[in-house]
């Protein structure tokens, strides 16, 4: 039987993923959302966003491994630039 292995990188991103998840849990019993109209072709709330933004942060990291050579670091800085953009203007 083959079990996974979990490293520290793997581990802190999984409970960093659990944070925001958490967060965003919090935030919205606190403040709850309201539809807005951003850069993006839809109406959307904090949720949609923050899905819409880990979702094409993997695909910007799986770009990155494909098609270049420069370090996950810069695609890690990247992604997080463009989740930023992506909550507060999407």
């Amino acid at each position: 039987m083959a079990w996974m292995s979990w490293t520290l990188p793997t581990a802190l991103f999984f409970i960093g993923i659990a944070a925001i998840l958490v967060s965003m849990t919090v935030w919205q019993i606190i403040s709850p959302s309201v539809e807005r109209r951003g850069f993006l072709p839809l109406a959307t709330t904090r949720g949609d966003r923050l899905f819409i933004g880990l979702l094409s942060s993997a695909f910007i990291h799986l770009a990155f491994v494909a098609l270049t050579s420069v370090s996950i670091a810069i695609a890690t800085v990247l992604c997080a630039l463009w989740m930023i953009i992506l909550m507060r203007w999407g």
